[in-house]
């Protein structure tokens, strides 16, 4: 988190510096002054912190990876290994159907023909 932060405040302050000497250079119009700025920040941003930037996309990769193998796949890993040992013991489980082995319905009596 505080890489995040200090990252994100080198932005700033690189494009502050940048819209600082594009108004000294002479830059009369706002929005050209701004988008002079942007692109000589990212220019800068892109050579001067760059060590920065690979930090924070690793560590981000790293807690991704992190939170997302701790919790889906042990789910189904647990889920597969309680299958498996059911299953060596003997004891399938069993879902109440409601239904015998031929695929009659266990609730209702058999009515006899006469």
């Amino acid at each position: 988190m505080r890489s995040w932060l200090f990252y994100t405040a080198a932005r700033l302050g690189l494009f502050a510096g940048a819209f600082g000497l594009v108004q000294l250079l002479g830059v009369r119009s706002l929005w050209l002054a701004l988008i002079l700025a942007w692109v000589i920040s990212g220019l800068a941003s892109y050579v001067l912190l760059s060590k920065w930037r690979d930090q924070l996309s690793t560590q981000i990769v790293d807690h991704n990876e992190k939170r997302k193998g701790s919790r889906l796949v042990d789910r189904l890993d647990g889920g597969a290994y309680r299958e498996d040992d059911l299953q060596e013991e003997g004891q399938e489980p069993e879902a109440d159907t409601g239904s015998d082995a031929e695929g009659r319905s266990t609730d209702e009596t058999p009515v006899k023909d006469t």
